[in-house]
């Protein structure tokens, strides 16, 4: 590709490339808070996975169809959801999808105008509070955590057969009434 008129030429040197002064060393993970090896498990270390913020996007989308009760809060329900969503996504190395988000809201009767009253007794006490999470972050990993690994790699077709039958089996709800979350 020829060089535009007004670029300075270098006729006569040769040749055109010189070496820098200094070659930088390679790149290093040389970071103070670099994870080395496998990401670390435990409690209330969360499960990250790629690109998790657009479950934000997903959940703006899903919010006119959140069905709440006297009392309850569409932001509880969303913050307590968008963990189990999250979790199920960095179980299949993934970002999230509308399909995790969905699962999560379903199991915990978000979708329905008639939910069971039993089930809007119990997430009126789980969820209430977490849309701050700054004061209720161990509220909503609780949520999050007692969800069965079954429930999150189930299709969205099984979890639809099963609610509202088994919500109790689809949502751990058991280790909030045996007091032990």
């Amino acid at each position: 590709m020829a060089a535009p008129r007004f670029a300075p030429s270098r006729r006569g040197s040769d040749p055109f490339y010189e070496s820098p002064d200094v070659v930088p060393y390679p790149w290093s993970t040389d970071r103070p808070a670099e994870i080395e090896g496998l990401q670390p498990t435990g409690p209330a270390l969360g499960y990250p996975g790629p690109d998790q913020g657009f479950i934000l996007k997903i959940a703006q989308r899903l919010r006119p169809r959140i069905c709440t009760q006297s009392g309850e809060h569409i932001d509880d329900a969303i913050n307590g959801s968008i963990g189990i969503a999250l979790r199920r996504a960095s179980m299949m190395s993934r970002a999230p999808v509308i399909h995790d988000l969905t699962i999560a809201l379903t199991i915990w009767g978000w979708f329905d105008t008639d939910t069971p009253a039993d089930l809007v007794t119990l997430r009126s006490t789980v969820f209430s509070g977490v849309r701050n999470l700054g004061h209720h972050y161990g509220a909503a990993r609780n949520i999050v955590d007692a969800v069965p690994e079954t429930t999150l790699r189930a299709t969205p077709e099984q979890i639809s057969l099963l609610y509202p039958a088994q919500w109790k089996v689809l949502s751990g709800a058991a280790s909030f009434t045996d007091g032990h979350a």
